[in-house]
């Protein structure tokens, strides 16, 4: 009988030598190796209390056979703490999307779409999204590398620019590194995404199809830079030095046949109190100097002027970029609450030449429950607006598209007046720039663990005929019907 026991012991072995390398695969493998490692000792038990009763040979025999299999629990135990698969793990999530845009009378999925245009109804969905991470070691002081990539959606395809401005053709979305010095503080270097609002990148972390207004147009991107974090009790800190946001290298703008560049490093910042186990209040801050736009009066080499901006009436191209938000989040049970408040402004950024200044507000509730048809739902509702109306508008914090060169942003619903402008005798610098506000509502299905399906109507309004219709003309508001199927792994 005790020889069958050790046989079956054995015969379970070359499946767990098969374990790849993912964290819950390492997780599974060392609940496996700690329920062997007691059944070995049930049998060394067992040898000892019947050594009497067997012959030395037999003794000696089962004595060898249970070491053998000590041996190799401690070698599967080795490959799974300091072998090259340990702490490493390989997630992420797909999401393709189906999106109805009345204004553009367009209705298609969206998935892996590669173009480098940022819109509220094609911004970070419909995409691969991978997460690769290695923690070195174990316990809160191993050091950490990790990167996300996401080929088509992510901020390498839309946001990132290189020293010359151009955006485009680059998978890696963020990549860091995190060496913890102690157990409370820890240095981090990289493509880091920024520090503002409650909104995130990653749709299967959404409890909304679409993204917030300030997530969109005001809250900063990704910074590439140094930087330290801290956390002690309720309090949690970070802190980063870097390049002006979404600058994979420091700009250089070209004028007349002279060449500046952007020296000036970016501070960001954030702070967070855990006011309870459900409550959390934390608010962000970056200051330093940002590239001006080449305006609508400007040749192939910048403001034929000699200036920079939208008039070309500044004489510098990087002028200073200030930024402001504090949110908060309320989650509890089946409840989820979000607010954000967030300001900004850069200098000679606006359209008529003046400081371009934006402010908004966002706010979200969720709720979850379980039906008997259709299982596990939920609901979101959210309201945003932001005024971007101060001299024209634009700015650093407004993402404008590919025309935002004539002050106009027809996708996304910004910039000045087009009637405005079309009947101004000064160019337009006497038009204001638009408040915008939108309305969304989700309706959730989680059929399983890592599935996810959402359905969203979204209304987006303005003061002004900014939203380019598919015929040509100008409308105050748009709506998109969106749906969206989002697996994580």
């Amino acid at each position: 009988m005790k020889r069958l026991i050790i046989s079956a012991l054995i015969a379970s072995l070359p499946g767990m030598a098969h374990a790849d390398g993912t964290q819950d695969q390492i997780a599974q493998l060392k609940a496996q190796l700690a329920a062997m490692q007691a059944k070995i000792d049930a049998l060394q038990q067992s040898v000892q209390a019947q050594q009497d009763a067997l012959s030395p040979e037999d003794a000696t025999q089962m004595k060898q056979q249970v070491a053998n299999q000590q041996l190799k629990v401690d070698s599967l135990q080795t490959a799974a703490t300091e072998g090259p698969l340990a702490g490493l793990s390989v997630t992420g999530y797909l999401d393709p999307t189906y999106i109805y845009n009345k204004n553009a009378q367009s209705s298609s999925f969206l998935f892996a779409n590669h173009t480098s245009s940022y819109t509220y109804d094609n911004s970070t969905m419909g995409d691969v999204y991978l997460d690769i991470k290695k923690t070195f070691g174990v316990g809160p002081t191993a050091p950490s590398a990790e990167v996300t990539i996401m080929p088509n959606r992510g901020n390498g395809e839309t946001l990132l620019q290189n020293e010359s401005g151009s955006t485009g053709n680059n998978i890696i979305n963020s990549a860091q590194i995190n060496f913890p010095l102690n157990d409370t503080t820890a240095f981090v270097a990289g493509l880091i995404p920024g520090f503002g609002g409650y909104d995130v990148q990653q749709s299967n972390q959404m409890v909304a199809l679409t993204h917030n207004l300030l997530y969109d147009f005001s809250d900063p991107g990704s910074y590439v830079g140094v930087g330290m974090s801290w956390s002690h009790g309720n309090w949690a800190s970070k802190f980063l030095v870097g390049n002006e946001q979404n600058r994979t290298r420091g700009a250089q703008v070209s004028n007349n046949g002279k060449v500046k560049s952007n020296r000036t490093p970016t501070v960001t910042g954030r702070v967070d109190y855990t006011w309870s186990s459900a409550i959390d209040i934390g608010g962000s801050v970056s200051l330093g100097k940002q590239t001006l736009i080449n305006g609508a009066n400007s040749n192939s080499n910048g403001c034929s002027s000699g200036g920079y901006g939208y008039q070309c009436s500044a004489a510098n191209p990087f002028t200073t970029y200030e930024y402001g938000e504090v949110d908060a989040t309320y989650n509890l049970n089946d409840v989820l609450l979000n607010a954000e408040a967030s300001y900004g402004t850069q200098k000679q950024a606006a359209f008529n030449g003046g400081d371009a200044a934006w402010y908004g507000v966002s706010l979200q509730a969720h709720e979850k429950w379980n039906t008997d048809t259709f299982g596990r739902m939920g609901t979101t509702l959210r309201y945003d607006y932001l005024n971007d109306s101060r001299n024209g508008g634009g700015g650093g914090g407004i993402v404008l598209n590919a025309t935002s060169q004539s002050g106009l942003d027809g996708n996304n619903g910004f910039g000045v007046d087009p009637v405005c402008l079309a009947n101004s005798g000064n160019g337009g610098l006497s038009c204001k720039g638009t408040t915008r506000q939108s309305l969304a509502a989700d309706l959730l299905f989680y059929p399983t663990d890592q599935l996810m399906l959402k359905l969203e109507f979204r209304h987006d309004i303005a003061n002004q005929g900014v939203f380019l219709k598919s015929d040509g003309a100008y409308t105050r508001s748009n709506d998109i019907v969106g749906a969206q199927m989002v697996y994580t792994f």
